[in-house]
């Protein structure tokens, strides 16, 4: 299934000692590219996590955000007589240099309490939270990048119907054009030999004169044929039909590299063809068509932007 690098997935564990979070925010990227924004406690992760993402993601640029609480004693169990006892004894111990010291407030007490709560904890078990909250994370961020791709490719594919729909119309009418544009320059190349050679055709026979003429038009017709590029139009859009269904995934040969990379290098092979065309251009009817491709093209090639 195609994917869009454009998503966002969260997850969470809860451990004895705490929970960690974990956010990833992915854009279109050519190459993977991992940023991370994360307390100082939990950089022990970074690489691991760096590592189980290079499995699952080909491209994008990746924001991996992290945070973490620990879980707090309950008051009573901070407050014990110990840890009072200790206070009283600390205060007294002050008070025989600093005698005029104040007794404590209890939010203060609280807060000491709380920091002699604090138990130092092994980074490599908050890595192993982190990874358990990443998998939550990938599995949704990849979901939503394969919902989004489904959508992006649905919305070439029905934009590569109406390009097949100009290049049939031009195919079709081909010939019209191409008999419409001898007969043109026939007429233009007789008037051309009547002004320059006032009275000339005494000199030259009317079988002769055609021959020219005609020889003159087919030069011009093959100059503005454009056969040989809707044909390979054709066959780019056959090939995007592919890349853009499920087949690509079911083939025996597998292929290897990205898709959005694939059809980038296929819409600039069809704008080169939409341009040959446009340059080829004999008649308003098929300078307009040229013109309509190009524009779909370029559609289609800004929504590839975002496919992995």
């Amino acid at each position: 299934m195609n994917a869009s690098m454009t998503a966002f997935g969260q997850g969470k564990a809860t451990l004895d000692f705490g929970s960690v979070s974990i956010e990833l925010k992915s854009v279109n990227s050519r190459y993977l590219d991992i940023q991370f924004r994360m307390p100082d406690e939990l950089r022990f992760a970074e690489q691991p996590i760096r590592d189980r993402l290079a499995k699952s993601l080909v491209r994008g640029k990746v924001e991996v955000r992290a945070s973490f609480s620990r879980i707090q004693p309950a008051l009573e169990q901070r407050l014990t007589q110990q840890a009072l006892t200790n206070i009283f004894n600390q205060l007294n111990h002050v008070r025989k240099y600093l005698p005029e010291t104040a007794s404590p407030q209890l939010s203060e007490i609280i807060s000491l309490t709380n920091e002699q709560s604090q138990q130092t904890i092994d980074p490599q078990n908050w890595a192993s939270g982190c990874l358990q909250a990443l998998e939550d994370a990938i599995t949704q961020l990849i979901e939503a990048r394969q919902r989004e791709g489904a959508r992006l490719a649905q919305s070439m594919l029905e934009t590569a119907t109406d390009v097949k729909k100009i290049v049939e119309h031009v195919e079709t009418h081909l010939p019209e054009l191409l008999q419409l544009q001898r007969e043109k320059l026939a007429v233009k190349l007789r008037e051309t030999i009547q002004n320059a050679f006032p009275g000339g055709f005494t000199h030259i026979s009317g079988q002769e004169l055609n021959e020219r003429i005609a020889g003159e038009s087919s030069l011009f017709s093959l100059r503005i044929d454009v056969a040989e590029e809707l044909a390979r139009l054709k066959s780019h859009l056959t090939e995007l039909e592919f890349l853009l269904s499920d087949q690509k995934k079911t083939s025996k040969s597998k292929q290897t590299g990205s898709t959005g990379k694939r059809l980038d290098f296929l819409f600039q092979e069809m704008n080169r063809e939409a341009n040959t065309l446009g340059s080829k251009a004999g008649s308003l009817e098929m300078t307009r068509a040229a013109m309509d491709l190009k524009l779909l093209i370029e559609q289609m090639r800004e929504q590839a932007m975002n496919i992995e």
